[in-house]
């Protein structure tokens, strides 16, 4: 068997999944483990460039209208790896390779590798896929382990919040600063099962622009500040861009210093185990009285307004 996987968040449950030793190709942006060791068979024209928020989103909108793609593949290295199978997407044409720009690199093949596009659109879809690559890379059974301990960390937040009768927290999730985008597809189920509900979100669905005067209307007692793609690094550039608003002393999750930045990975990308490690983190956000941040996680997030974790990078 000889896998290739065209999303970052497949490439990761294959390695939590311990099956990496059937991966052979990648993408640029999957995570450092894999860059380390896998041919990296998708790339992109914006790879390796610095653009501002507002940038990006002109420039994807831009390529969406025009119906082109700014994702190509290695034809010749996807060539020499002869793939059996390969994981794609039909979730998002911005963040990632779809399915349907594989299908034209794949169909100049001679051997012809399965195509098998994960397409999730809640939290159980996203478990669910764990099971499917599995399947196709003939280790189904790697699957259930995995999952389970997964479970149980839910679990545990659950079952802690119900025993503590702890009140939902108002909050919002942003995936993008300018323009605010809310959350959307698994997102909002992560809020939920850490504690917390988001008026603004689009459970299942895509995100979407959302006005400025609407959060502000909304006023959550929490907000956490996660544009999709960026680490904690590269969105405090640009949080300035939510600072300078006049409104924004006023809202709610600044009057009680529950403001956070947090890395991407943890919402937007969509393996198990990753949107698990972002679920104990907001309830940590949302709850710290009854939750703390894994040490594993503490690099991960920067609370606004108070010092940052040791081995955050400022």
């Amino acid at each position: 068997m000889i896998a290739c996987s065209f999303l970052p968040a497949a490439t990761q449950m294959i390695y939590d999944m311990r099956l990496q030793h059937l991966l052979h190709g990648i993408t640029f942006e999957c995570p450092s483990a894999a860059l380390a060791e896998k041919q990296k068979v998708v790339r992109c024209v914006l790879e390796g460039k610095q653009y501002s928020s507002i940038e990006i989103d002109r420039i994807f909108s831009a390529s969406k209208a025009q119906g082109k793609s700014l994702y190509y593949v290695d034809e010749d290295l996807l060539r020499s790896i002869s793939p059996d199978v390969i994981f794609t997407q039909d979730v998002c044409e911005v963040c990632q390779i779809d399915t349907a720009c594989t299908a034209a690199a794949v169909a100049k093949l001679e051997k012809q590798p399965q195509l098998v596009p994960l397409t999730p659109n809640n939290l159980e879809d996203v478990f669910q896929t764990a099971i499917t690559i599995a399947s196709a890379m003939g280790c189904e059974e790697a699957a259930y382990p995995y999952l389970a301990g997964l479970q149980k960390r839910i679990d545990t937040i659950i079952d802690t919040l119900r025993s503590h009768q702890a009140p939902p927290r108002r909050v919002m999730v942003m995936e993008w600063i300018e323009p605010v985008y809310n959350c959307g597809h698994w997102i909002p189920y992560q809020v939920a099962y850490a504690g917390g509900i988001d008026m603004l979100s689009n459970p299942g669905g895509d995100s979407i622009v959302t006005s400025w005067e609407k959060i502000v209307r909304y006023d959550p007692e929490v907000l956490v500040i996660a544009p999709c793609g960026f680490y904690v690094k590269r969105t405090r550039q640009e949080l300035h861009l939510l600072t300078q608003k006049p409104e924004w002393p006023q809202l709610a999750a600044v009057q009680r210093e529950a403001v956070f930045i947090a890395d991407y990975d943890l919402f937007t990308q969509p393996s198990a185990g990753t949107l698990t490690d972002g679920i104990e983190l907001l309830a940590a956000m949302f709850h710290p009285a009854l939750f703390t941040v894994a040490p594993h996680l503490q690099h991960k997030y920067y609370p606004l307004f108070q010092s940052a974790p040791a081995n955050v990078q400022a």
